[in-house]
């Protein structure tokens, strides 16, 4: 199987593995960056001149590559998502617990006189 070939079944199987439905996370981010590796090793092995039936392979992952970018962005866009609610969750508990920690004393009036 030439390099090209297996290139493309790579790309096949992070677009599929990226458009699975909410499968556990850290498994799934696993499984991307080991592909991801085995993708970035094959690129470097990929040398011209292509024949006919590659240059046609290669305009196909050129398209796919294009919706891998789509997905890996709206992947990284959830995660991004999911720690900005768990900091606000970190926040508002800490706020809850602890009511008055942040309050400014701007402004209070202390009595001098004992």
């Amino acid at each position: 199987m030439s390099v090209l070939k297996k290139f493309h079944k790579a790309t096949i199987e992070l677009i599929q593995i990226l458009q699975q439905p909410q499968t556990e996370r850290d498994q799934k981010i696993l499984q991307v960056e080991a592909l991801l590796d085995r993708r970035e090793a094959l690129m470097k092995e990929i040398v011209p001149p292509f024949t006919p039936e590659e240059a046609e392979l290669g305009k196909q992952i050129v398209t796919m590559n294009e919706r891998l970018e789509q997905l890996i962005t709206a992947e990284k866009v959830s995660i991004q998502k999911d720690i900005k609610e768990l900091h606000m969750k970190k926040e508002s508990n800490t706020k809850y617990v602890n009511p008055y920690q942040n309050l400014s004393t701007d402004g209070m009036f202390y009595d001098k006189r004992k």
